[in-house]
């Protein structure tokens, strides 16, 4: 199947000048689970021709119900291989890379965040998140940061919305990266756009958060379209 056919109805309504962006794009995404899982798959569909996807979790039983690489032949599998195959399939003229890893302070000058033109964030670690937004924002201009804030606990797809960081209002994992920042001092160098919903249903007893993929999937979705939004509109 040649690109151009694969890509038609996406060209028909971007145009040509700006499908040619999307396929020279870099994109780094981290975190391939619930949201992470259904971003990539939404930009490979797109047209985004390099992505990096940085994981270290393999796929279990649990992640069926909202992760789109678990399935029940890929459990056991490292996440970031059951991703780069699915995305291949789509689209095997694609440049995917699968980094098996964590991201986290000790190992963070590995990746070259720079060379990217997109970083996205779907870590749902707060120490790790907080690094990946204060080194993100640090790099040069032509790097752009798209964050999720926690898509656990919510039920009502309505509510996923779009606001810079410091306007998000009722999440918790947004109060929480606030308060790190307060409490070391160190705050993001400039302004980046989160993925959040204000919903907050009632904690569980004891154990995870629960989430669902109607859900997750719309909130990947709409990392990725901030990606396509902004080269479309280049």
């Amino acid at each position: 199947m040649e690109n151009n056919e694969m890509f038609d109805r996406a060209e028909r309504l971007l145009g040509a000048e700006a499908m040619a962006r999307l396929r020279a794009a870099r994109v780094i995404l981290f975190g391939c689970g619930g949201v992470g899982s259904w971003c990539g798959e939404a930009l490979v569909r797109s047209g985004i021709g390099h992505i990096t996807l940085v994981d270290m979790d393999s796929v279990v039983p649990s992640n069926i119900n909202r992760q789109l690489p678990a399935t029940s032949l890929t459990v056991g599998k490292p996440k970031v291989e059951a991703m780069k195959r699915r995305l291949l399939e789509i689209n095997p003229e694609a440049e995917i890379t699968a980094v098996n890893a964590r991201f986290t302070a000790e190992n963070a000058d590995a990746f070259d965040l720079g060379s990217y033109d997109f970083v996205i964030d779907a870590i749902d670690s707060v120490v790790d998140k907080a690094e990946l937004i204060l080194r993100s924002t640090s790099c040069g201009s032509q790097t752009t940061l798209f964050s999720s804030m926690g898509a656990a606990r919510k039920l009502d797809p309505s509510r996923v919305q779009v606001r810079e960081f410091r306007d998000v209002k009722g999440c918790p994992l947004a109060a929480a990266l606030r308060s790190r920042f307060k409490r070391t001092g160190v705050y993001p160098r400039r302004k980046f756009k989160a993925v959040f919903s204000d919903e907050v249903l009632p904690a569980p007893v004891s154990g995870p958060n629960g989430s669902m993929v109607h859900i997750t999937a719309v909130w990947g979705m709409t990392l990725a379209s901030l990606v396509i939004r902004k080269l479309a509109q280049r």
